[in-house]
């Protein structure tokens, strides 16, 4: 016990409980770059640090409950590292795999479909005016959904 009589912080749990909110919140900067966007490695990464935080936290709050502060605190921020965790893999390994596949989009190498659509100024422009006015066109297509 502290020389003081009081209780020390329990700054494991805080600390456990911020990487385990950074891991939850850190995907949409993560997905930027793509060594992190197909696989959240560095999302779990956090997790896991926070996860093991918050379990050390847990431990000292309850096995020397006269040191250290937090055995409510603690199992709140526990329970919602555990529910962040659980949201945040439901939603990356289960939602975004029941997108449907775009079995309709062009394959690379193949030849892209005749189209007209409408350019900035609103005229009607059509892909062969483009190849025959140019050596090369760029067509970008969005997946609409990441």
């Amino acid at each position: 016990m502290s020389t003081t009589g009081k209780k020390s912080w329990n700054w494991s749990l805080w600390i456990g409980f911020l990487f385990a909110l950074a891991g939850f919140l850190s995907y949409t900067f993560f997905a930027q770059f793509p060594i992190t966007r197909d696989f959240p490695w560095a999302n779990l990464l956090f997790f896991a640090v926070g996860g093991i935080l918050l379990v050390l936290g847990l431990f000292r709050a309850f096995g020397k409950p006269q040191v250290y502060r937090g055995k409510i605190f603690g199992a709140i921020l526990a329970t919602l590292g555990i529910l962040m965790f659980a949201f945040f893999s439901y939603v990356f390994f289960y939602v975004l795999r029941q997108v449907p596949p775009s079995t309709g989009a062009p394959r690379v190498g193949q030849k892209a479909p005749e189209f007209t659509l409408s350019n900035q100024d609103g005229k009607e422009v059509s892909l062969s005016d483009l190849v025959g006015r140019s050596k090369a066109v760029a067509l970008i297509f969005y997946r609409g959904f990441w």
